[in-house]
């Protein structure tokens, strides 16, 4: 085939991609829905001028564009990779690890569910062999949830659940694209029809072949990256490589899923490539794919909607109703997952809430494409499986990709509609009125003072004041007739306002490099986190999320028990250290939010919610100090090595500016201003690498700084520091149970407790001390002891701390002062247990 042709023929297909796009937002119908019809015009009329005898003029035209090298290897091998890669890098993967229970329960379940359900309808319906019907059941299982997550967010629907869809849709194709490669080897001519426990007993073998590929070809190009710190176009190449590697290493060398390699792959990326790279070469890369993927998408849609009038071409009118079975059987299996699964785990508090209206409408935004055809094409392709099984496999693909676009893709909207979601609450919409009128009222003073500084003609002015005080008169008309928002309500929308502003304050933070690359996933999950609070829970539901920001997560306490029981002190340190930056970072960005409760929200909600929501900020502020503060008191001068970090890193920041205001005002040169930008460069890197932490030294350290054991020389205080072991709790955890034995004594290094013993309640603090009463009257515990802050415990068995008592004459007064304070007799404690 002539190349000249065929460039212009693919020259032609990205006009279309670009014309698709403004076309459907004005036709208001999905994108992919036009891609694809626009495919099936091309490939029609191509057809067509290349039959009739009208005219010969456009037969070598047609023949390009029929002709084109369309396999479903180009498809599976360059087109999914890209655009199941990109998904990953695009996914909030830390905010989705909250929802991995649904996320997994909904795509694994949804595709077996989906496949068993075809599979056996059609089983029953034709003549089909079972294999052959679930291998159907595979093809039309994958989704494309694009077209209902795009219109969620323009509806303003919760984030949890858009972010649900999509998580639930990338691991959908990538197991039905795994059931799709166990299921095809069972309908090769001469292998046996296969049992259903049999075809997925092999599945997880895929899945796991899948995951390790992956994970191990991310791992060495993140290490490969980071040989090219310095050179960014290094860097993106090599993510570039990655994708397609571990999808032909998974299917050719490793004999597992190549799409779940691809998944792990960009997962993993994903988790490490913001802590690895510069923050600006980690944007220029998820830019660059962004633009891969959305070639990829519109080609993969126009070039799969090609194949189309090829794969009809014997169609039967027995197929149409074979088509009608698989359409009913999948949408009772997803309308199953949706109506009854769903349900269940929003019972079982593992997925939000989700009204039914939006579960009607994820039911209806089901859309198959592309996936789906090309899975379709790889059959009809394929010479070991028999003629009859490729021409019904790839008319009732065609056939069920055809009515999702057409019908379920063309009616989304009006459905959308019908249900009502596109219409604003009543509280959106009374809000949106304030805002208005303040905004107005605002812009109109901005206004008086730009028409005076310009001096513009008197008349013209007066005129246009008095129609933009018409607009405003009547926005402030509404604005109070629709002022019947309660405070409550209120106060939900000025957190999740503030919460909004603090995520957005975290962005231009990290743009400035104010706050690290390694830090922003975790800050912005925290502010994504509040947001989804306030929504949901109110200021409740906000302040459970700012306590969990500051709290002791799993994988914390797990490198605590790994340090504790393995001797492996490493993560601990590395979390321990993520836990200070974590916070230096999150109380830089409270200090600013002041600000924003006084100019903006003032204004819109009123002084009441203003002064509410400084009372909530504030106490934000002391939960965070106060955490802050117990890590400096443990790791004393770790903290000042961060800080110094920081201003380094803000003096760098301020310093690079300045060079590129003067180049701006034409004061040096290019090669000047290279120079300067490349010593600044090189002083970043070594300003980048985060002081590391010795938790041996420091906890050493920590011992020293008590005053119960002020009286110990050098040698007892490093023995001291290795006897105790280190416990942190949040607040509202149990430490001590009522009726526990008494066979321990803890110190508080930071935070707060409370005893609650007969009736009594006893708050300690930093220093003090709590358990040695029971341990030295050798009686089980009366009272219960809980935190009532974050809190970090040290804490020694009842055998050493006795060992400990007899020589430190500090901890015996402490002893009998407490004992006093309980109106125990200290004498009695100190009486030698084998004479009582």
């Amino acid at each position: 085939m002539d190349i000249i042709l065929v460039t212009t023929v693919i020259a032609s297909l990205f006009l279309v991609i670009g014309a698709a796009e403004p076309l459907a937002e004005r036709l208001r119908l999905p994108y992919t829905v036009i891609l694809a019809l626009l495919g099936v015009l091309i490939a029609t009329g191509a057809t067509f001028f290349l039959r009739t005898e009208l005219t010969d003029a456009l037969n070598p035209v047609a023949e390009a564009i029929l002709g084109l090298p369309i396999r479903s290897d180009f498809f599976l091998y360059v087109f999914l990779p890209t655009l199941l890669f990109q998904a990953t890098l695009g996914m909030n993967l830390r905010r989705m690890l909250d929802d991995w229970v649904p996320i997994l329960v909904l795509a694994v379940v949804a595709v077996v569910v989906s496949t068993v359900s075809v599979g056996y309808a059609l089983s029953w319906a034709s003549a089909l062999p079972l294999a052959a019907c679930l291998l159907v059941g595979a093809i039309v299982s994958t989704t494309d949830p694009s077209a209902v997550v795009s219109i969620f967010r323009s509806l303003s629907a919760p984030r949890r659940l858009a972010r649900i869809i999509e998580g639930e849709s990338l691991l959908n194709d990538a197991a039905a694209i795994a059931l799709f490669s166990l299921f095809m080897a069972f309908v090769r001519l001469g292998a046996p029809s296969p049992t259903l426990s049999e075809a997925l007993g092999r599945f997880p073998l895929l899945i796991a072949g899948g995951v390790l590929a992956g994970w191990v070809s991310a791992r060495l190009a993140v290490w490969t990256m980071g040989l090219f710190a310095r050179h960014e176009r290094a860097q993106i190449s090599t993510s570039i490589a990655l994708p397609y590697l571990a999808y032909i290493i998974a299917e050719q060398s490793v004999g597992a899923s190549g799409v779940i390699a691809v998944v792990t792959a960009g997962l993993t990326l994903n988790l490490t490539g913001p802590g690895r790279l510069p923050p600006q070469a980690w944007a220029s890369l998820q830019e660059v794919w962004d633009l891969l993927a959305h070639w990829a998408g519109a080609l993969i849609f126009i070039l799969a909607a090609l194949l189309i009038p090829r794969l009809l071409e014997e169609v039967r009118l027995s197929d149409y109703a074979l088509i009608g079975v698989v359409i009913l059987a999948a949408i009772a299996a997803r309308a199953l997952i949706l109506f009854a699964l769903m349900p269940l785990l929003t019972a079982l508090r593992a997925s939000p809430v989700v009204v039914w209206r939006y579960r009607v409408a994820i039911l209806w935004g089901g859309l198959r494409g592309a996936v789906t055809l090309a899975l379709a094409l790889a059959v009809t392709e394929s010479i070991f499986v028999p003629v009859e099984v490729k021409r019904v496999v790839g008319i009732l693909a065609t056939g069920f990709t055809l009515f999702t676009l057409i019908v379920q893709g063309a009616t989304l909207r009006p459905v959308i509609a019908w249900l009502g979601l596109d219409r604003l609450s009543p509280i959106d919409e009374a809000l949106s009125r304030q805002v208005v009128a303040v905004a107005l009222q605002t812009v109109r003073e901005d206004v008086a003072r730009t028409t005076e500084n310009y001096n513009l003609t008197h008349e013209i002015v007066r005129s246009e004041a008095k129609r933009f005080g018409e607009r405003l008169d009547f926005a402030i008309e509404t604005a109070e007739a629709s002022a019947d928002i309660l405070d409550r309500d209120r106060i939900t929308l000025g957190l999740i306002a503030l919460a909004g502003h603090e995520r957005d304050t975290i962005l231009a933070r990290v743009r400035e490099r104010t706050i690290s690359s390694r830090m922003a996933d975790r800050v912005l999950m925290d502010a994504d986190q509040l947001i989804e609070g306030a929504r949901t829970g109110g200021r409740s539901g906000y302040q459970r999320a700012a306590r969990r920001s500051v709290a002791y997560g799993a994988a914390f306490q797990a490198g605590v028990a790994l340090q504790r029981r393995l001797g492996m002190s490493r993560p601990l340190a590395r979390m321990t250290a993520d836990r200070f930056e974590l916070l230096l970072s999150q109380r830089l960005i409270l200090r600013d939010l002041g600000a924003f409760i006084d100019g903006r929200i003032r204004r819109i909600h009123g002084r009441r919610v203003a002064d509410l929501l400084h009372e909530v900020l504030s106490r934000r502020v002391e939960a965070m100090d106060s955490a802050l503060e117990g890590l400096r008191l443990q790791y004393p001068g770790y903290a000042e090595e961060l800080e110094r970090r920081f201003i380094r890193r803000t003096a760098l920041r301020l310093e690079e500016r300045e060079y590129n205001s003067i180049r701006e005002d034409g004061l040096i040169g290019a090669e000047v201003y290279a120079a300067l930008l490349q010593d600044v460069v090189a002083r970043r890197a070594t300003a980048e690498d985060r002081p590391r932490l010795d938790l041996a030294i420091q906890r050493a350290v920590l011992v020293r700084q008590f005053p119960l054991f002020k009286d110990l020389d050098d040698g007892a205080l490093t023995r001291l520091a290795r006897a105790l072991l280190t416990v942190y709790v949040n607040a509202g955890s149990v430490i001590v149970p009522r009726n526990s034995p008494a066979d321990r004594v803890y110190f508080i290094a930071s935070g707060a407790v409370e005893l609650d013993s007969l009736g009594q309640t006893l708050r300690l603090g930093r220093g003090e001390m709590f358990g040695q009463l029971a341990v030295l009257s050798r009686k089980s515990r009366r009272g219960e002891v809980r935190a009532i802050a974050p809190s970090t415990l040290l804490v020694l068995d009842e055998t050493r701390f006795r060992r400990l008592l007899a020589r430190s004459a500090a901890l015996q007064d402490a002893v009998r002062k407490s004992a006093e304070q309980r109106g125990i007799d200290p004498d009695v404690l100190f009486q030698d247990p084998k004479r009582t």
